[in-house]
């Protein structure tokens, strides 16, 4: 598969910020999927572009055209990492999910009751996250796509899960993965099967903080992808 060679502009802010704060990014090789235009009002099915035939009659049957696509929320840095591993073994697109009010170090301070991250966990009508972008330009032509994210009090951090419930993943593989200091994945991949109400959820992966290149490879080895 030929890989795209595009940046988002906001993307690469994003991967500035992570690598300043934790040293942890995806490589210069990973290959960034655009958003598609007006990503929150469109739906998925008319994100391809009408001048693509192949692609309207793709969207039309639910299908795809063989294409896989990583897609991550990272806080810190550490699940942008695994992304962008599986992005450059899989020959993927690489699409960062990002708050349009990013989290800064003090509001993701679980031991503060009173950071954003804190207050959000005790109230869940705070757990909606705006996000820059939610649907990737050519959201059709996936058939598989990686979700990731890190595990907050033993479930998937919320700002994922705007990109989960705003796309259709009817006709789609759907791999999560998940990062975390010691909490496991538990029921957090089937939560987000639930939210998305489509798609066939495959059982995920959790992986440490300080996963390596080659602890990911290992796991992709073993999905026949």
């Amino acid at each position: 598969m030929k890989r795209r060679d595009f940046l988002k502009l906001s993307a690469a802010a994003a991967l500035t910020g992570m690598a300043a704060a934790c040293g942890a990014a995806p490589s210069a090789s990973a290959s960034f999927a655009p958003a598609a235009s007006s990503a929150a009002s469109t739906p998925a099915s008319s994100s391809v572009p009408a001048s693509s035939a192949a692609s309207g009659a793709a969207a039309s049957s639910g299908a795809g055209t063989g294409r896989t696509l990583v897609a991550c929320y990272s806080a810190t840095g550490h699940t942008a990492a695994v992304a962008g591993y599986i992005a450059d073994a899989t020959g993927a697109d690489l699409f960062l999910l990002q708050p349009v009010d990013p989290y800064t170090d003090e509001e993701l301070d679980y031991n503060d009751s009173g950071s954003r991250v804190s207050q959000e966990h005790a109230d869940p009508s705070l757990q909606t996250v705006e996000l820059e972008a939610v649907t990737p330009e050519g959201w059709a032509d996936y058939d598989t796509v990686f979700v990731g994210y890190p595990i907050w009090w033993g479930r998937a951090g919320w700002p994922v899960n705007g990109f989960v419930t705003g796309n259709d993943f009817s006709g789609k593989r759907v791999i999560p993965f998940c990062t975390s200091a010691s909490s496991g994945l538990d029921s957090s991949a089937e939560n987000l099967a639930q939210l998305a109400g489509s798609g066939d959820w495959q059982e995920g992966m959790r992986f440490s903080a300080s996963a390596s290149e080659s602890d990911v490879a290992e796991w992709l080895a073993g999905l026949a992808l």
